[in-house]
This record gives C-alpha cells, structure tokens and sequence, in this order.
C-alpha cells in the first residue's frame, strides 16, 4: 500500500526543523523545496501559526526584511536572531551572506 504524499505543511516544518543555526532561509525558497514554489505566502502562514518550538526566526523574506507576524513583531524577530550571532540593521538582514541550501545528499 503506498502510503500518502506529505502535506505542504509538512514538507515546510520538515525544511525549517533542518535550518542551522546562524543560517537563513527565505519562504519562497522553502515553498520551492517544498515543490510549490509560488507559495511563498502560504509558508508564511504556516510560519504565523506554526509550531513555536521550530526555528523560524530563521525564515525571512527574499529581501531579507524581518517578519512583523513574529511574536513580539520585528523587533522579537530581531532579538532571536541576534540570540543567534545574526545582526538585523533596520529589521534588514544581509540574505545574501546567510542564505542556506540543503544538501541534496
């Protein structure tokens, strides 16, 4: 019996469970790992209402800006981060120094 696909949300739990720490990831980057790769939305709903024990001040937009829906808003997103070693100058962060890609092993 096959058993069935995992759900976008937990494809997009599996991804950011895996980020490490002092690295980022972007939520169209997790939506197209996920294979859905125009649902960079929807990965920030899941991140809005997700588990609060996962990393997800590690997930930011494409352009690096911090989330206002992070608990405590983007100055909580700034304060987890910074817990990290990562610095955000204007809720910015420097995305491209950061970004992670899975290995594909």
């Amino acid at each position: 019996m096959n058993e069935p696909l995992p759900t976008l949300r937990e494809e997009v739990v599996a991804i950011v469970k895996i980020i490490p720490e002092g690295r980022l990831m972007t939520y169209g980057q997790i939506a197209a790992l996920a294979g859905h790769p125009r649902a960079a939305r929807i990965v920030g709903g899941i991140a809005h209402y997700g588990d609060p024990k996962l990393p997800w001040q590690r997930v930011v937009n494409k352009k690096g800006y911090l989330a206002n829906g992070y608990p405590g808003g983007r100055v909580g997103h700034q304060q987890a981060l910074a817990s990290e070693g990562i610095e955000a100058i204007d809720f910015r962060v420097p995305i491209e120094r950061l970004i992670w890609w899975p290995s594909k092993s």
